[in-house]
């Protein structure tokens, strides 16, 4: 794999988690398990857990142990209010930048019916 795709990748990653954690307190096999279905995205838990680690000392999640079914006690993960704050302002800072780049690649496509070389 280019590295350049596993930076763009890394880069997606902190948007991912609090999406998800915006809709579900969870844990954090949980989470790369869902992680993982997201087509392309490719992760590993080596990934996922010092993010969780980094936005819980920002602030951003709060982090309790729940008692486990079927094991030890899990650290549940959950938005806090700066990262609730956080996450709308990385979904519309994501939603600004893809409008542009489709704009961008709209434009491009449109004056040559295609890429320029």
């Amino acid at each position: 794999m280019p590295s350049w795709i596993s930076q763009f990748r890394k880069g997606l990653l902190e948007l991912c988690v609090l999406n998800h954690l915006y809709h579900e307190a969870d844990y954090g096999y949980h989470i790369v398990q869902r992680l993982r279905e997201i087509e392309g995205l490719e992760i590993r838990e080596s990934t996922v857990y010092p993010i969780l680690a980094r936005l819980r000392s920002e602030g951003h999640v709060i982090a309790t142990r729940e008692a486990s079914s079927g094991g030890p006690p899990r650290k549940i993960f959950r938005l806090s209010d700066s990262g609730r704050t956080r996450l709308q302002s990385l979904n519309s800072y994501w939603d600004l930048l893809t409008r542009s780049i489709d704009t961008l690649r709209s434009s491009a496509q449109e004056t040559e019916g295609g890429p320029h070389e």
